[in-house]
């Protein structure tokens, strides 16, 4: 999970990643569990595929088929270059149980690289019996663009309540995914690439397990929120998705620099092309293959094994978004504003309490003190904006300056910015906005709450009432089915209102037009988020500038 520690790194801002999502990824782990496979029988259906049939496993009311190639392994001269289609296959392939993770670090603690170059397997869940028609929802995993795979989230719930079929998917991650070098002609963001040949492959073979390719949502859940802001902008994405999900991850995601920790600067899950690049130049010397003649660079780099790459500091190095490329031309926020986004219904949200998980995990070794210490970290993260911050989120009003400061940071670096994206949604398309309010939500991450600062609605706090993931109370049953309805709905037709649920209003229809999502009477209802989070102060202030400061940093989304 976050480490706390600092490391040496060349940009302030980009260890806040590891924070943010080191810590879902252990939720999601605690909670797989997969079934190994078994031999074939009634309990193991066989779909054909374009590559060849694979054989599955039943469970009962639903079907999965784990580890499926969608693209060629990106190994040896495939490294760093875009997916190339998986190859045809001469047998059945066993699909019941997944396969392997994309090379990462442990999420917390020591410890070498896991994982294998050959990762580009997607997991499929399907209601059982074939059907036909049925919604498709693409799931792009969080982790910082650092860490996770896609058999972390069970969807069970999604399939067998709403009637869904859901893919999961890795991806490249950190420098086997987001690389840049002048041999590269630049940052091709691979990650990224990747999912979109995993959309390519959902859409020519979806229809096989009773699904519809015209009706695929993309949704994901922090950095796989920003793979769904991505794909929102990226010319290369146009046809591949009808709906979008956005949860914890929008297109103007941020956070102020030092507001996490003193050596950490601004967090940007969006960074220009030139950067990444210049950052592939300084690693190729730094790894032995700089100084070479023009065209050679990139053979030397191929031929180093794994275990020399997927080190802390070049995974946290290259576990940026770059923009000013093919895939991404324009700065996502830049091309929401401009209108330049592809015209699909969009629902969006964040957590109550996002900032939480991430300030628990530094306070011992920064802590929020009160009074005068409370405004020097306002002063030291907002500048001049300070007192105007400090208005708003007086440390009277809150029962620690700790809890004052992540909950101005919360809306700072996740609420307002998510709430100015679906302005620009709204403008062309439906849009709907959510808040997860749950602070009685189950800690799944494993990690001890410190004394007098609660987690609450936590970032990534929702995924147990969407995924299988850990025990709910009866209350918080209630709100996953609502929930589930919600995000399957919306999947199945492009609005997520239907019988039995508290109507969800169009964002922007009236200040109250986000909905809170939380248990029990009354939990789910429209709110004026916007006016409860101060975004007209946050709307004022120009976003956080990058740091090109203090060089020790570690956090992540």
């Amino acid at each position: 999970m976050p480490d706390p520690s600092p490391a040496r790194s060349r940009r302030p801002g980009r260890r806040v990643t590891a924070v943010l999502l080191p810590a879902l990824f252990l939720l999601c782990a605690a909670a797989s569990g997969p079934p190994a496979a078994g031999a074939p029988g009634p309990g193991r259906p066989v779909v054909e595929v374009a590559e060849g049939p694979v054989r599955g496993r039943a469970h009962g009311a639903y079907d999965t088929f784990d580890g499926v190639p969608y693209a060629a392994a990106p190994t040896g001269p495939l490294r760093w270059r875009p997916p190339r289609p998986a190859p045809r296959r001469a047998g059945v392939l066993d699909a019941g149980a997944p396969r392997a993770r994309c090379p990462q670090l442990p999420a917390i603690g020591p410890g070498g690289p896991s994982g294998s170059e050959d990762c580009l397997f997607l997991n499929v869940t399907a209601p059982a019996g074939r059907g036909a028609g049925r919604p498709v929802m693409v799931w792009f995993h969080g982790g910082g663009f650092r860490l996770g795979s896609g058999d972390l989230y069970r969807p069970d719930p999604l399939s067998v309540r709403g009637d869904a079929v859901v893919v999961t998917v890795n991806y490249r991650l950190g420098v086997l995914g987001f690389f840049g070098h002048p041999e590269l002609g630049g940052a091709p963001d691979f990650g990224i690439a990747d999912q979109q040949a995993a959309l390519r492959w959902v859409r020519a073979n979806a229809a096989r397990f009773g699904g519809d390719p015209d009706r695929v949502t993309v949704f994901g859940e922090s950095a796989g929120g920003l793979s769904v802001c991505a794909h929102l902008v990226s010319p290369a994405s146009a046809g591949l998705f009808a709906r979008a999900i956005v949860q914890s991850g929008s297109c103007s995601t941020t956070m102020p620099p030092y507001s996490v920790l003193p050596t950490l600067g601004t967090y940007e899950p969006f960074v220009p092309e030139a950067r990444t690049v210049a950052d592939g130049v300084a690693a190729a010397a730094e790894l032995g293959c700089g100084g070479r003649p023009a065209g050679t660079v990139l053979d030397c780099l191929r031929a180093l094994p794994p275990g020399r790459l997927v080190t802390p500091a070049l995974m946290d190095r290259f576990s940026g978004v770059a923009y000013g490329n093919s895939v991404l031309p324009v700065e996502p926020r830049r091309a929401l504003e401009s209108g330049r986004f592809h015209r699909v219904p969009v629902m969006q949200g964040s957590t109550l309490d996002e900032m939480r998980l991430f300030i628990a995990q530094t306070l011992d070794a920064y802590p929020v003190g009160g009074g005068q210490a409370y405004r020097d970290r306002l002063r030291t993260s907002f500048g001049a904006s300070a007192p105007a911050v400090e208005a708003e989120y007086p440390q009277a009003a809150f029962p620690t300056a700790a809890l004052a400061w992540a909950t101005a940071l919360s809306d700072a670096s996740f609420t307002c910015p998510t709430l100015r994206d679906s302005r620009a949604l709204a403008r062309h398309v439906p849009t709907y906005g959510y808040l997860f309010s749950d602070r009685g939500a189950p800690n799944f991450t494993g990690l001890p709450e410190p004394a007098g600062f609660p987690y609450g609605a936590a970032h990534g706090f929702e995924l147990p009432y969407l995924f299988t993931t850990a025990p709910l109370a009866p209350a918080q049953r209630t709100l996953s089915d609502r929930m589930t309805g919600y995000w399957t709905r919306f999947a199945r037709g492009g609005s997520p209102n239907g019988p039995g649920s508290p109507a969800w209003p169009v964002f922007g229809s009236s200040p109250a037009s986000v909905l809170s999502l939380g248990p029990g009477d009354g939990g789910i209802r429209p709110v004026d988020a916007a006016t409860a989070h101060h975004c007209a102060l946050w709307d004022s202030l120009p976003p956080p500038a990058p740091t090109t400061t203090a060089p020790d940093r570690k956090v992540t989304p």
